[in-house]
């Protein structure tokens, strides 16, 4: 996990599903009308939570799934077709369509401050990215394997917090047309991936060579 092709599937999984491009218009919404520095405020507060969310699934999500008796490679299955749902999501543009709806919601409950919820959770830390914490930490061997895995989910949410400072300016530069190219090209991506998780769970149960 700690070798460079290693690091960058992993770094292009979680990026692909946390999808901070598609992320940018969702934060605008939730934010609009509050100055630069309320939503700078909002931006950090909401990729430090998201941070801590990820750190503890990364670290005990295992230990969680051998508690109830559930193996990895069952885990990669079934994290794969959850992968591939999502993919199919962006493909078709359901995802952003749900996302506005969340969003739409916590801006009703909690209008003063949208960075936990719904930014943190469940907008960045989803269940698709909860997956992949898991199944990335499954293949984790070592205290190296999991500081890289960390440093690449906080590289990940680094690019979040960037998102949401140049929200505006992204969402000017795209366009709608735009976001939607990139969302439907993450959608592909991750679909390879999905499939990818789904072989080598199989794998582990010896079926596929």
């Amino acid at each position: 996990m700690t070798e460079i092709p290693a690091l960058i599937a992993a770094f292009t999984t979680i990026f692909i599903i946390i999808d901070p491009p598609g992320l940018a218009p969702v934060f605008i919404a939730l934010t609009q009308g509050m100055t630069a520095a309320q939503r700078r405020a909002i931006a950090i507060r909401a990729c430090i939570v998201s941070a801590g969310l990820m750190l503890v699934f990364l670290f005990l999500g295992e230990a969680v799934l051998g508690f109830i008796g559930i193996s990895m490679d069952a885990f990669r299955i079934a994290g794969g077709i959850l992968l591939f749902l999502t993919a199919l999501d962006m493909l078709f543009q359901r995802r952003q369509a749900r996302r506005a709806d969340s969003a739409a919601e916590g801006q009703a409950e909690h209008h003063d401050d949208p960075s936990v919820f719904p930014l943190a959770l469940p907008l960045i830390v989803g269940p698709g990215a909860i997956t992949t914490i898991i199944l990335l930490a499954g293949e984790a061997q070592s205290a190296a394997d999991f500081g890289a895995i960390a440093g690449v989910l906080l590289g990940v949410l680094f690019i979040v917090f960037a998102a949401f400072l140049a929200a505006p300016a992204i969402e000017r530069a795209l366009g709608k047309t735009g976001l939607n190219i990139v969302t439907r090209v993450l959608g592909m991506l991750l679909a390879a991936l999905a499939v990818q998780f789904v072989l080598d769970g199989l794998r582990g149960f010896g079926i596929g060579g």
